[in-house]
């Protein structure tokens, strides 16, 4: 009996499917010139910004996989992960190369850590939901300065986000709880040895396991890469063609009358809806229209923080293409970014009261002045420079960090809870 309606649901899926598909066909051969430009810009997008900054970083995660380097970083990161987000310690390289490259590269290291069974499923839609954020060179040198033409605004952007997502990711150290304790009743903990001396071990083992040359695991580094990035390279170029179909046909029109009433009563300018939708289906579509509205600054700020935490649908179809082959789940994932886009909101709207976007900060001033450079020059070299250098020295005070919290509860000085375990397990 039960499944006669999970027939049927499936018939009006498929119906309501092949429907779409074909609307959006007629659309297209309607407007082909509208289509073909969309597409070029999307295409342009890519190989402009998109491929240059992924692709180095696809290289690199590769290698630190087939080497063992990200399972030996790993063991040193574990106790600082586990204690704040409830992930294996791999998952702060997801974290910081997933703000470093922006989304989606979390998922392509997320996937692969899945796969590579180096977290569970339920520790790794707890990393996905964590780790999901665009790359400060987006927030600040794209949108702050190339877009919305103040500077001061990038460190408001910058927190709000990335406060966002770590307020997020610490919520999300409670999804699985239940299945989580069951799991863990039924595996033994492995004996205690010396941190640095597992590290290492651990990093020997992955690589004897592995066993690839240098020359082979460099060649399939490389040609995985390039097939993630090709396939990026299509989501963006059809998300740009359906916004231009949805906009030309008069649809993201009629998806704008139920919202108006929310705007009003929110306080936020009618005009920033339009954009608000575009930046629904792709970020990088959104935060020009925003930037080209006739807006106040705080508005554009709060909408742009929305957008950009909720990443577009692009985003979320690279991203579940990207798990593929992983028992990994959408829901968790569209749930977070959700709640990133209401948190970055609402972290905007307070920081903005407070003055954070209204003046310069100090400790911006060094990004702020390599971001006029390099619009000026044209060159991102010192930009780049820097991004890569804050990068390293943040990741390697999460290392310490880790060290010195792995060392307090080895020295038996973090408290016990009334089970005699850790507080923070």
């Amino acid at each position: 009996m039960s499944t006669e309606p999970t027939r049927a649901a499936k018939k009006y899926s498929t119906s309501l499917l092949a429907l779409v598909v074909v609307c959006l066909t007629v659309a297209l051969v309607l407007y082909p010139e509208e289509g073909y430009r969309a597409g070029l810009s999307g295409m342009k997008l890519f190989w402009d910004s998109v491929f240059p900054s992924l692709l180095p970083f696809l290289i690199l995660v590769e290698l630190l996989l087939g080497t063992g380097v990200m399972q030996g970083i790993g063991v040193l990161l574990e106790p600082l992960m586990r204690l704040l987000f409830g992930v294996p310690g791999a998952g702060a390289f997801s974290l910081s190369l997933g703000v470093a490259a922006g989304y989606p590269m979390n998922a392509v290291v997320t996937g692969k850590f899945r796969k590579n069974k180096l977290l569970s499923r339920i520790e790794g839609e707890r990393l996905l939901a964590l780790s999901s954020a665009a790359d400060p060179l987006f927030l600040v040198g794209t949108i702050a300065v190339g877009l919305l033409h103040s500077p001061q605004l990038g460190l408001l952007l910058a927190l709000a986000h990335y406060g966002a997502a770590l307020l997020v990711g610490f919520l999300f150290k409670f999804h699985g709880r239940a299945e989580e304790a069951m799991r863990s009743e039924k595996t033994q903990r492995p004996p205690q040895v010396n941190i640095f001396r597992r590290a290492y071990r651990e990093m020997v083992r992955v690589r004897h396991e592995d066993g690839r040359t240098l020359g082979k695991l460099l060649g399939d580094a490389v040609n995985e890469s390039i097939k993630i990035s090709l396939m990026i390279l299509g989501f963006i170029m059809f998300f740009a063609v359906l916004y231009k179909l949805l906009l030309n046909t008069g649809v993201l029109t009629l998806l704008a009358v139920p919202l108006q009433g929310l705007f009003q009563l929110l306080g936020l300018d009618v005009s920033l809806l339009q954009p608000l939708l575009a930046g629904l289906f792709e970020v990088d579509l959104g935060a020009s229209a925003v930037a080209a509205a006739h807006a106040p600054l705080a508005a554009k700020a709060v909408v742009v923080m929305f957008i950009t935490g909720w990443a577009g649908i692009s985003v979320h179809a690279q991203v579940a293409s990207l798990i593929v082959g992983t028992d990994l789940r959408m829901g968790p994932y569209l749930i977070s970014r959700l709640l990133h886009a209401l948190f970055a909101s609402v972290l905007a709207v307070v920081l903005w009261n407070m003055g954070w976007g209204q003046q310069a900060a100090p400790v911006m001033a060094n990004v702020q002045a390599a971001v006029s450079a390099a619009g000026s020059s044209g060159q991102h070299w010192d930009l780049a420079y820097l991004l890569v250098k804050n990068w390293f020295l943040l990741f390697g005070g999460v290392v310490v960090l880790s060290l010195v919290v792995h060392f307090l509860r080895s020295a038996r000085v973090v408290a016990w809870s009334t089970k005699k375990k850790p507080w923070f397990r």
